[in-house]
């Protein structure tokens, strides 16, 4: 008990200092990146862009590091409003013509997965999709076989790894017919669609439209690029060390997309993160780096490299 009050002291004063940081330097909620000459600021609420051009503001500033065959990865740190106020920002890129991606579908077995039960030979892994309860949300394919139907709603797209191995970001408005084609090898949905062709969706920038633009947690998501790559980004609460990463403190959802638009996507969707955002990453040399949840979840995505 004393531990748990302890914690809970340290995390509420680290919350007040990030408010008092923030407080005063400009108008509205801002996003900086910290550089070679210090802290940049490069998004404002107040002037955010409704379209992403592709411009990758972000991914330009990442050291890029070698990953397994046909993966990279880097980290970021960044500068947001409240406890926002230190977030590191761990990004992996893949090429699906090199890499092999697929579901672990824990479910279909009254089962759980983590990254503690990747494969042994899984060059990335990760939770997939948003759960309710036992189960994911909306459609699922795996090995070519739909395990799950669809769901409807309006900011629900799908991940969609065709037979062909390329791998595709759907429009809510464009699952039915996705699901009509039966070319998907592997498929999941999730929610909020972040970016469509480099555009954010009116809710996200509008507030009473169906999503809570001012929340704040740890977050997970994955985008496409324009030349067919795949992008995946992770938030960790950066302010007092590595011990406290899986506290759920970090990015707005608006805040998110924004992060994928300066990292080049020009789809992305958002993936369960808070306490459920987990990371295993296989660096060249064989070694592991692990960013856990707090709890296991019903449906992995594992990567593997071609040989």
């Amino acid at each position: 008990m004393r531990k748990l009050v302890a914690l809970s002291a340290t995390l509420m004063t680290a919350a007040a200092i990030g408010a008092a940081g923030v407080r005063g330097e400009d108008d509205g909620p801002t996003l900086a990146v910290r550089d070679s000459d210090g802290w940049t600021t490069w998004w404002r609420r107040d002037t955010a862009p409704i379209r992403w051009n592709g411009k990758a503001v972000l991914a330009d500033r990442i050291t890029w590091r070698a990953g397994a065959r046909g993966i990279e990865w880097g980290e970021l740190q960044l500068r947001g409003s409240s406890e926002a106020w230190r977030i590191r920002l761990i990004v992996v890129r893949l090429d699906p013509r090199r890499v092999d991606l697929s579901l672990v579908p824990a479910f279909t077995k009254n089962e759980t997965w983590s990254i503690a039960h990747a494969d042994s030979g899984a060059a990335l892994a990760l939770d997939a999709g948003q759960f309710r309860g036992s189960l994911p949300w909306g459609w699922v394919v795996s090995r070519g076989k739909e395990v799950l139907a669809p769901q409807y709603a309006p900011l629900a797209g799908a991940v969609v790894v065709d037979t062909s191995g390329s791998v595709r970001i759907v429009a809510p408005d464009s699952v039915a017919v996705e699901r009509g084609r039966g070319n998907a090898l592997e498929a999941f949905q999730s929610y909020p669609m972040l970016l469509t062709g480099g555009a954010v969706p009116v809710p996200l920038r509008e507030t009473g439209l169906g999503v809570d633009v001012t929340h704040r947690d740890a977050r997970l998501a994955v985008g496409t690029l324009e030349d067919g790559r795949v992008i995946v980004a992770l938030t960790r609460f950066d302010a007092l060390g590595p011990t406290l990463g899986r506290v759920p403190f970090g990015l707005t959802t608006p805040e998110m997309a924004a992060v994928m638009g300066g990292l080049g996507a020009r789809h992305a969707v958002l993936l369960d993160g808070g306490i459920s955002g987990q990371l295993m990453l296989r660096r060249s040399n064989g070694s592991i780096r692990t960013w856990s949840g707090s709890r296991a979840v019903p449906l992995g995505l594992e990567a593997h490299s071609r040989y």
